[in-house]
C-alpha cells in the first residue's frame, strides 16, 4: 500500500474535510445515531470529556476489540476483562492521538499491545505451573459439536506454542483478516519484520497441522485466502 499523503505544507492552514470540522458538541445530539458521529468529532469530544463520548466509543468499537481478543486468545472467560482494560487505556491515551481520523488504527494498536501483555502473562503462568485450563467451560458454548470443540481446542493449543509476536501477527492477519500493512502498524514494527513473524508462525502452525488431520479443515477456514490485501 502506498504511504498516505505527502509532506504537510508549512504555509497556510491545513485543509480539513467537512466532517473533521464537526463540532464536538454535536455528539450530545447524535448518540441515538452513532453512524452520524465522525471519528474526528468523537476524539474531540473524548478529549473535552463531553457527556456520552465514552459510551459512543464503547458502542462503536467494543465489538471489534472483543472480536480481536477472542480470536487471538481463544474463547476464554477473561476476554471481557481485557476489553475493559483496553478501553481504560484508550480513555487515558486518546489525547496523544495526533490524527483523529486514525482512531480505529489507534484502537487496534492499543488492543494489540494489551493482548501481547496478556499472552506474556499466560506464558509466565504456564512456566510456573499456575495456568488453569480456561477453554474447558467456554468451548461447550462456542462449539456444542464435540468435533468442532476438539478442533478449536487443539488449534489454540498450537497457537500457545508460538512466540507472542508471531502469534499476534498470525491472529491479526489470518483470523482477524487485517492487511499486512495494518498488522505491521498494530505490532509497531516494519512491514518486513511483520512478514517474517507471520511466515515463522505459519510454518510452525502448518507443521503441527500436518501431524493432526483434525485441524486441517479448521486451519483452512482460519487462513482463508493468502493473497488478501
Amino acid at each position: 500500500m502506498p504511504e498516505p499523503g505527502g509532506p504537510i505544507p508549512r504555509s497556510g492552514p491545513m485543509p480539513q474535510s467537512p466532517r473533521a470540522t464537526e463540532p464536538a458538541e454535536a455528539l450530545t445530539r447524535s448518540t441515538g445515531d452513532l453512524d452520524q458521529v465522525s471519528d474526528e468529532a468523537l476524539v474531540q469530544a473524548l478529549i473535552a470529556k463531553q457527556s456520552h463520548a465514552a459510551r459512543v466509543l464503547w458502542q462503536r468499537f467494543s465489538p471489534m476489540v472483543r472480536r480481536i481478543a477472542r480470536r487471538t486468545l481463544g474463547p476464554v472467560s477473561d476476554a471481557e476483562d481485557l476489553v475493559q482494560d483496553v478501553f481504560m487505556q484508550l480513555f487515558a491515551k486518546v489525547h496523544t492521538l495526533r490524527d483523529p481520523r486514525a482512531l480505529k488504527a489507534f484502537i487496534i494498536s492499543v488492543t494489540t499491545l494489551t493482548l501481547r501483555r496478556e499472552l506474556r502473562r499466560r506464558k509466565l503462568r504456564s512456566w510456573l505451573g499456575l495456568r488453569p485450563d480456561p477453554l474447558a467451560g467456554d468451548l461447550r458454548v462456542v462449539h456444542p459439536d464435540p468435533i468442532g470443540r476438539a478442533a478449536l481446542e487443539r488449534f489454540y493449543s498450537v497457537l500457545d506454542r508460538l512466540d507472542v509476536r508471531d502469534r499476534t501477527a498470525f491472529a491479526l492477519r489470518y483470523i482477524e483478516g487485517l492487511p499486512m500493512n495494518d498488522v505491521a502498524a498494530a505490532l509497531g514494527v516494519s512491514l518486513a519484520t511483520a512478514k517474517r513473524s507471520l511466515a515463522h508462525a505459519q510454518r510452525r502452525v502448518l507443521l503441527h497441522v500436518e501431524r493432526d488431520p483434525l485441524l486441517a479443515d479448521y486451519l483452512a477456514l482460519a487462513l482463508g485466502d493468502e493473497n488478501r490485501d
